[in-house]
């Protein structure tokens, strides 16, 4: 692995030894982002889990939840270039990528959007149509982007975080499942506590501003990604995923009888990779060197939620995703 000034990371004798700096690290982080944004400890976890897995995010929440903030602060911590595009209807697909210009010698280059950073905040994904969505779809999977038949590679570490109002809205345009497919996880963020709401208040409202030290830097990130991929994992751990992901498809031979009651569609191979992969990093931010079923258990729910489709009976009954994985767990 390559050095590095952090503090954290450096050239490891052992993939053990890098685990422990991993565990070690996201304390860290967690304290620095603690700093600011109060009373999200679950969704911290989570969208550190998702950009050590190389996995993009997709964060539902009312407004005024500091969603934006959030991500602002991780990319500080983590010394990653950020970019933050507000999506509204009239957004043009070369509004996210970029376009050709022709210079004063009339010759084309191209500019580049602001999906060329570390970490892009998708903001209200919901409010802008399916071939502007779509556009995002590239550069989420395969981590670059064509203009004019030229392909431009993004800088790694590359991270989506979309954000998503549930408040039905006149123009708004749900995401098709292909592309919510692609995102590892879905996030709830509820309404903070009472006493997390006043800590808020008071830091907020006055003249402090606390500072964010900067954590790892973007070597660092990629060397644990890589090795969180390296993690060893036992069978029953593997088939414990597959089998869980299995029994949410209705009417198939593994499907649970629950699931061909309640939903419409099941999940897809790419949540069972998600499991394997979260579980992984998981255990490696508990200080574990190999995951077991407990921390499949941790990433289901978020993993699950946005791929799984209910039919009319689950709805008409009131009975939530959230409801149905737990069944399923």
């Amino acid at each position: 692995m390559a050095s590095s000034s952090s503090p954290y990371m450096r050239n490891f004798s052992s993939d053990k030894e890098a685990a422990d700096a991993l565990a070690q690290s996201y304390q860290a982080l967690r304290q620095e982002i603690g700093k600011i944004i109060i009373g999200q400890d679950e969704v911290v976890r989570l969208v550190l889990t998702a950009v050590f897995s190389q996995g993009h995010c997709l964060l539902v929440g009312v407004p005024g939840l500091a969603k934006t903030l959030l991500i602002q602060t991780i990319a500080d911590s983590l010394d990653l270039s950020f970019n933050r595009i507000q999506f509204t209807p009239d957004l043009m697909p070369s509004d996210i990528v970029g376009s050709e210009t022709m210079n004063q010698q009339r010759d084309f280059h191209f500019v580049k959007g602001p999906v060329f950073a570390n970490i892009v905040l998708a903001d209200e994904i919901n409010r802008t149509p399916p071939k502007t969505q779509a556009a995002l779809l590239e550069s989420m999977q395969e981590y670059s982007v064509t203009v004019a038949g030229q392909r431009y590679p993004l800088e790694r570490p590359f991270f989506v975080l979309a954000t998503q109002n549930p408040i039905e809205q006149e123009g708004t345009y749900p995401l098709p499942e292909a592309q919510l497919d692609r995102f590892m996880f879905n996030i709830q963020l509820g309404y903070p506590s009472y006493d997390a709401e006043l800590q808020i208040v008071k830091n907020t409202t006055s003249d402090h501003r606390p500072t964010v030290s900067k954590i790892l830097h973007g070597d660092d990130i990629q060397a644990f990604q890589h090795l969180v991929r390296r993690v060893p994992v036992a069978d029953n751990v593997v088939e414990y995923a597959v089998n869980l992901v299995h029994k949410t498809r209705p009417n198939t031979d593994r499907g649970a009888a629950r699931a061909t009651q309640l939903l419409e569609w099941g999940a897809g191979p790419r949540a069972s990779q998600h499991l394997i992969v979260g579980a992984k990093c998981n255990a490696l931010l508990n200080g574990k060197y190999s995951p077991d079923i407990e921390d499949v258990k941790a990433v289901a729910l978020p993993i699950l939620r946005h791929r799984l489709v209910r039919n009319f009976k689950a709805e008409a009954e009131g009975i939530s995703v959230e409801q149905i994985v737990k069944e399923l767990l």
